[in-house]
């Protein structure tokens, strides 16, 4: 025999001498445990797999966080939600209160206000989460901040589910 196999014959038995199967199998478990306490805890961006999602799409796209009517949105689109750009998901209701952002359609070159409400009455939707926060004003100027939960106007919901933007009107230049 070679030393290379001596060696690994003299540890393999020493191990088997020195320790059963069921320690074994716990210290593998031990591992599994660790490994799984450790995971969610790592520095991996978890939200990127919605985002990229919904960003992939275009200006064009109801469900992508670049579409034109999305400058000020800060929350889970609807569209993506069961609902639609303007439109809250069956089950929800929209807030009483809203912020308002001027958005610029590239399309025909207007400026619209538009109008961001919150869908309330479920739970929040967890897709296609949007922050561009164009315009958005710190939280002391609560009219023009969008970080907040806006369903707290609702009397019977004030569970956030996703946002809806709806145009007002034409923005005069």
């Amino acid at each position: 025999m070679s030393i290379f196999d001596q060696f690994s014959e003299h540890l393999i038995r020493r191990t088997a001498t020195h320790s059963s199967r069921r320690g074994i199998i716990a210290k593998m478990g031990k591992i599994l445990v660790g490994a799984a306490v450790l995971t969610p805890v790592l520095p991996i961006d978890r939200i990127s797999r919605y985002a990229n999602a919904a960003s992939a799409s275009g200006k064009d796209d109801p469900g992508s966080c670049d579409y034109w009517k999305y400058c000020a949105v800060d929350g889970f689109l609807c569209s993506c939600c069961g609902g639609s750009s303007h439109e809250c998901p069956p089950g929800t209701e929209p807030g009483n209160i809203s912020w308002i952002g001027t958005c610029h359609n590239d399309k025909d070159g207007r400026n619209y206000l538009v109008s961001y409400n919150d869908c309330c009455g479920k739970t929040p939707c967890g897709h296609c989460q949007c922050n561009t926060n164009k315009g958005d004003r710190p939280g002391y100027a609560m009219g023009s901040h969008n970080d907040i939960n806006w369903c707290m106007g609702n009397s019977n919901s004030t569970v956030y589910n996703c946002t809806v933007s709806i145009i007002v009107g034409v923005a005069d230049d």
